[in-house]
C-alpha cells in the first residue's frame, strides 16, 4: 500500500498514519535521549560534588540502571493494563518527562547544599525516582509502535526519523559541550556545566514530549491494540514469552550488547581520545558536525531501501557487518596513525590542513557510524514486530512487556559500560579522579581510549550477527503475521 496522507485502515488488517506523525512521535525517544547528555558526565559530578572515588562513580551508574531495569517489568504490566480516557501510552509519556525534569534539577541543585555525609544517600534516593520517570517514558517508545502503524513499509520509517534526530542531538550536543560549555567554565567537572545542561536540554525534552503526545493521539486507542479486545495479562503470560518468544530473545541479545558498546564510549573516553591522544578536545564536537549529514543518508538508504524492501532483519545484518569491519580499521588507524594531525575547517584552535590521518579517519568514521546507526536504531520498530509475533503466537497483546523486557536486559547489560570504563581507567592508575582533557598521554591511556571508543562496539556488533542468525522475523514472516492478526480481529468482532 502506498503511504497515505491521513490515517488509514487498509486490507488485511494493515493500518497507518501520515508520515509526519511518525516523525513527531519519534521525538519521544529523542526526549529521553536528551537526558543521556544531561547525566552523561555524572562521574565528574560524583567525584567532584558528592565525594566518591572513580570506580564507585562508574559503579553508581550501573547500580541505578539495574534499579531502572528491575522496575521495568512492573511498569510494563501497568502499561498493558492501562486503557483510559487518554489512551494507553500518552499519560506515561508526560508523567515520565515531568519526573525526569524535576528530579534532575534536584540532584544538581540541592545535593551540593547538603552536608557531605548526607549527599550520597540523598543522591541515591533522587536517582531512584529519576529512573522511574525514565522507565515510564522509555516504555512507550517501544510499546506504542504497535498501535502507531503496522504497515511493513511504514514501520521502519520510525528509524529514519529517530536516527536522524539522535545523530543531530549527539552531534550538536557534543559540539555545544566541547566548544562552548567546557571553554566557558574551564572543564567537564564545573558545577555550572551541569546547571546549563539540565535547564536547556530539560526544557527541550519537555517540548519534544508534547509534540510526540500530539502526534500519536489519534492511534492511542483500543481499536489499534493487538486483537482489538481487552485481555487479562498475568505473570504466567510473561513467563511464557520469556521461554518461547525466540524473536524477542534474539533481539534483546543483539540490542543489549550493541548498547553496551555505544555506552562504553563515555565522556571520559572521548575526553581522552580527542583531548589527550589527538590533543584537541574541540574536535570531538567538530567531527560530529561533519558526520551527521552523512549518517542521515545512510539511514535513508539503509532503512528507506533495505528495511522497507528486504525487511528489518536484513538491515540489521548489513549494518552490523559494516560496523565490525569499520571499527576494526578505526582501532588500527588510531593506534598507528598520527592523531595529533587531526584537524578540520571550523577547528577553534586553527585549521592545520588535511593530513592522511584526518582524511582516513573522517572517511572511516562516516561509513562506520552510518552502518552502525542502521543496526542500532532499527531495533525499536523491530520490538513492535516481536509484539505482533507474540499476538500471532499466543493471541496475547503485551506491548508493555515487550518494551520492558527489551529495556530490562538492555539496561542490565549496558549498565556495565560506565563500570567497564572506570575499571579500565583505574587499572592504569586513575583511581581517585577521572582523566581529563589536559591529562598527559601514555601508551596505556591511549589503548584504553581506543578500546572504549571502538573495541567494545566492535564486539557488540559481532554478537548482533550471531543473534540475527536465529531471529525468525523476516519480511515474509511479518506479512504472514499481520494477515493472521487481522483474522483474529475479524473473528473477535463477529463474536
Amino acid at each position: 500500500m502506498a503511504y497515505s496522507k491521513g490515517n488509514y485502515d487498509g486490507p488485511n488488517g494493515i493500518h497507518g498514519v501520515p508520515i509526519w506523525r511518525i516523525g513527531g512521535y519519534a521525538l519521544n525517544n529523542t526526549a529521553t535521549n536528551l537526558y543521556l547528555l544531561i547525566v552523561g558526565n555524572i562521574a565528574y559530578y560524583l567525584t567532584g560534588f558528592v565525594g566518591v572515588g572513580v570506580v564507585f562513580a562508574g559503579s553508581f551508574s550501573m547500580i541505578m540502571r539495574i534499579w531502572d531495569g528491575v522496575t521495568d517489568p512492573f511498569m510494563g504490566m501497568i502499561v498493558d493494563k492501562t486503557n483510559g480516557r487518554f489512551g494507553k501510552n500518552r499519560p506515561f509519556m508526560l508523567i515520565g518527562n515531568l519526573i525526569l525534569f524535576s528530579m534532575s534539577w534536584v540532584m544538581y541543585h540541592v545535593t551540593p547544599m547538603l552536608p557531605m555525609g548526607a549527599r550520597l544517600p540523598f543522591f541515591f534516593l533522587i536517582n531512584a525516582v529519576y529512573y522511574l520517570g525514565y522507565t515510564c517514558q522509555c516504555i512507550v517508545t517501544k510499546s506504542a509502535q504497535t498501535c502507531l502503524t503496522n504497515d511493513p513499509k511504514q514501520r521502519p520509517l520510525f528509524t529514519i526519523f529517530d536516527g536522524t534526530y539522535n545523530t543531530l542531538l549527539f552531534a550538536l550536543g557534543q559540539m555545544w559541550i566541547s566548544t562552548s560549555l567546557v571553554p566557558k567554565y574551564g572543564g567537564l567537572g564545573a558545577i555550572e556545566v551541569f546547571y546549563d545542561l539540565q535547564l536547556y536540554l530539560g526544557l527541550l525534552s519537555l517540548c519534544f514530549t508534547c509534540i510526540a503526545i500530539f502526534s500519536i493521539a489519534p492511534k492511542d486507542n483500543s481499536k489499534y491494540y493487538g486483537t482489538g479486545q481487552a485481555q487479562k495479562i498475568g505473570f504466567k503470560d510473561y513467563a511464557d514469552v520469556l521461554l518461547h518468544n525466540r524473536a524477542i530473545q534474539m533481539l534483546v541479545l543483539s540490542a543489549s550488547t550493541d548498547k553496551l558498546g555505544t555506552s562504553a564510549r563515555t565522556s571520559a573516553a572521548s575526553a581522552v581520545l580527542y583531548g589527550v591522544v589527538a590533543g584537541n578536545y574541540a574536535m570531538s564536537g567538530i567531527i560530529q558536525g561533519y558526520t551527521s549529514p552523512v549518517n542521515f543518508l545512510f539511514l535513508l538508504f539503509g532503512v528507506g531501501i533495505i528495511a522497507t524492501r528486504l525487511g528489518q532483519k536484513r538491515a540489521m545484518v548489513i549494518g552490523s557487518i559494516g560496523a565490525v569491519i569499520g571499527n576494526a580499521l578505526l582501532m588500527v588507524l588510531w593506534w598507528f596513525g598520527d592523531a595529533k594531525s587531526l584537524s578540520l575547517p571550523g577547528d577553534p584552535n586553527g585549521f592545520k590542513g588535511f593530513s592522511f590521518f584526518t582524511i582516513a579517519f573522517v572517511l572511516l568514521y562516516l561509513i562506520t557510524q552510518g552502518l552502525q546507526n542502521i543496526a542500532g536504531n532499527i531495533v525499536i520498530p523491530m520490538t513492535a514486530d516481536c509484539a505482533d509475533y507474540e499476538t500471532y503466537r499466543s493471541g496475547k497483546y503485551m506491548p508493555g512487556l515487550m518494551g520492558t523486557l527489551f529495556s530490562f536486559v538492555d539496561k542490565m547489560v549496558s549498565s556495565f559500560a560506565p563500570m567497564i570504563a572506570s575499571i579500565c581507567f583505574a587499572a592504569i592508575g586513575f583511581t581517585e579522579q577521572m582523566p581529563d582533557v589536559d591529562t598527559p598521554e601514555t601508551p596505556s591511556l591511549k589503548f584504553v581510549a581506543i578500546f572504549l571508543s571502538f573495541g567494545v562496539i566492535l564486539i557488540g556488533c559481532a554478537i548482533n550477527l550471531v543473534a540475527m542468525h536465529f531471529y525468525p522475523l523476516t519480511k515474509e514472516k511479518m506479512e504472514e503475521i499481520q494477515e493472521e492478526i487481522a483474522e483474529i480481529k475479524a473473528k473477535a468482532m463477529n463474536a
